[in-house]
């Protein structure tokens, strides 16, 4: 299965919205008029678009007005073409050219930050990585037991405190020097969920990074905010909030696939103008998917005529 039919697989809440509510607004051959393009802002907004959604309904009665909208397919085309201008990417695979290259995994509690780490790790070792987890969330001992279960299951090697409440610092610093000397490639740090109300955890977010680079001149590498899809408009506000205290590189967006607000992926791009890296589409360990927009937005507006080849 292609990279598109697994989107549409995965994202089919979010497609039933924006791609079956499209084909609805226009059933019985139903002309473009206001009334309809009234329904379409309120459709958009229903995806969980946000303030985009208002954005591609003023572009539509633009082009509507110039004579350019005749049907269904000429607006499925235009929004497809108006939402890959908000979230357009490169959509490479991190190059992970530093030995080791140190990823700092960051997130609020229950964004699905472990279940993330543990994805990544098999990710990256079925592209031939050697692979160490730094379970430096040590307010919770069940945080470093889960992550402990995902390395056995993917293979990774693992750094851990045998005891809760030690020093997450300590964690990475051991963390690097295992990984220095076990020759590892990715080192993926997992840290403990925090709100950027809570100062002190923010502070000791900063000493966690400060302690990788003394040992690791230029790590961490990237620093990846995990989001969680199911939140919607809230995730982009949680989001602002924790950039503006974090150096965040990227972003990923968990559980995408048991939502129907798959279309916050454009405003959270939008509003926090940093790459998507990944997409979280369930549980297993594989659906974990590069972020690739074409392919993104093909599956969740629906296809039209030169439709963008399969993947």
């Amino acid at each position: 299965m292609g990279l598109l039919e697994r989107l549409k697989a995965r994202l089919s809440r979010t497609r039933t919205v924006l791609a079956d509510g499209v084909s609805a607004l226009f059933r019985g051959g139903r002309p473009i008029d206001q009334a309809l393009l009234d329904e379409l802002e309120e459709l958009l907004y229903t995806s969980d678009l946000g303030p985009i959604a208002g954005e591609l309904t003023a572009e539509l009665a633009r082009r509507h007005k110039r004579g350019e909208l005749k049907g269904e397919d000429d607006v499925r085309r235009a929004l497809r073409e108006t939402l890959l201008t908000k979230i357009a990417q490169p959509s490479e695979e991190l190059a992970c050219d530093a030995k080791p290259t140190v990823i700092l995994i960051v997130g609020v509690n229950g964004s699905g930050k472990t279940t993330t780490i543990a994805k990544l790790a098999h990710r990256f070792q079925q592209s031939g990585k050697k692979v160490l987890l730094g379970a430096a969330d040590t307010f919770r001992a069940a945080a470093a037991d889960q992550l402990e279960v995902w390395a056995d299951r993917s293979g990774a090697d693992i750094v851990r405190q045998t005891q809760g409440g030690g020093d997450p610092a300590a964690v990475a610093f051991d963390a690097l020097n295992a990984a220095i000397a076990r020759d590892i490639d990715v080192v993926l740090i997992d840290t403990a969920g925090r709100l950027h109300t809570q100062k002190n955890l923010m502070e000791e977010l900063g000493k966690i990074r400060r302690v990788i680079a003394k040992r690791l001149p230029g790590a961490p590498h990237e620093t990846w905010l995990v989001i969680d899809g199911t939140n919607g408009q809230n995730a982009i506000r949680q989001a602002q909030e924790f950039t503006a205290a974090v150096d965040v590189t990227g972003l990923i967006v968990a559980k995408l696939d048991g939502t129907a607000r798959g279309g916050a992926v454009f405003g959270i791009k939008a509003a926090l103008g940093l790459p998507v890296r990944y997409i979280g589409t369930g549980e297993s360990l594989e659906l974990l998917e590069v972020f690739q927009p074409e392919a993104f937005v093909e599956a969740i507006v629906g296809a039209v005529d030169g439709a963008l080849p399969r993947a």
